[in-house]
C-alpha cells in the first residue's frame, strides 16, 4: 500500500510559478516502483499526463507543458517534484501524483491549481 499526499498548489496569476510535491509513505526509489509522475483533470475535462517517469526510461512530459514543467525526485525524502513556470490560465485543474507500485495504482488526493488571466 502507497499513500501519496500532494502539496503546494494555490492561486498564481498567470507567467508565474509553483512548485508541487507529492510526500510517499514509502520507498520511491524501491525497484518495485514502475512508473511514478503527475495528472491533472480540468473540470469537465479528462485526466491527462502532465509527466511520468517509467522505470529504466526518461521523463515524458505532456505537449502543453514541455519547456515550462520540470518533473523531479528526490529519494531520501521520499517525494517527487512537480515545478511550474510560466503558468497559463489553461493550466487550471487539480493535480494529482500518481505511482504505480508492484503493478498496483495509486493516486493521492489532488491539489488545486488555479491560474488567473
Amino acid at each position: 500500500q502507497v499513500q501519496l499526499v500532494e502539496s503546494g498548489g494555490g492561486l498564481v496569476q498567470a507567467g508565474g510559478s509553483l512548485r508541487l510535491s507529492c510526500a510517499a509513505s514509502g520507498s520511491i526509489s524501491s525497484t518495485s516502483i514502475n512508473v511514478m509522475g503527475w495528472y491533472r483533470q480540468a473540470p469537465g475535462n479528462q485526466r491527462e499526463l502532465v509527466a511520468r517517469l517509467i522505470a529504466g526510461g526518461a521523463i515524458t512530459y505532456g505537449d502543453s507543458v514541455k519547456g515550462r514543467f520540470t518533473f523531479s525526485r528526490d529519494n531520501a525524502k521520499n517525494t517527487l517534484y512537480l515545478q511550474m513556470n510560466n503558468l497559463k490560465p489553461e493550466d487550471t485543474a487539480v493535480y494529482y501524483c500518481h505511482v504505480v507500485k508492484n503493478f498496483h495504482s495509486y493516486w493521492g488526493q489532488g491539489t488545486q491549481v488555479t491560474v488567473s488571466s
